[in-house]
């Protein structure tokens, strides 16, 4: 497994001041290879999404804790789209209820990453998706 070369934008959308988790998948995702980008907290999907296609990312990670994580990941996906980042990989990770994961693919995110998984398969499952 290794992630070497590839560039992974981390960010923390919305009004949750918790970053803790985002900081471990960061420091995991850079541990494995990759050059990672942290956006800091509180940041809107219009700006992860421009810098996401501003510094050509090959995935994009939400992580979020707040509740919100339908509209933010619908609302960040809508933004990659408008600037041509459409293509670009988003997963999303913090406190997901199973009942949503459904809806949040279809909203566009094609993984989902709980609290209660090993850090080692989250990175597994984020490399074989960018491989």
């Amino acid at each position: 497994m290794s992630l070497n070369g590839k560039r992974i934008l981390i960010a923390k959308p919305g009004l949750d001041g918790h970053d803790v988790g985002a900081k471990v998948i960061a420091l995991a995702l850079r541990d494995a290879g990759a050059e990672v980008i942290y956006t800091g907290l509180r940041k809107a999907p219009d700006f992860i999404a421009n810098v996401a296609v501003e510094e050509d990312v090959d995935a994009v990670g939400l992580s979020i804790l707040s509740g919100s994580h339908m509209e933010l990941v619908a609302e960040t996906a809508r933004q990659l789209r408008a600037l041509d980042g459409g293509a670009i990989p988003l997963f999303v990770g913090g406190t997901i209820p199973a009942d949503d994961h459904a809806k949040l693919i279809e909203a566009g995110a094609w993984g989902i990453f709980t609290a209660d998984m090993k850090i080692e398969d989250v990175v597994a499952e984020i490399d074989a998706a960018l491989d």
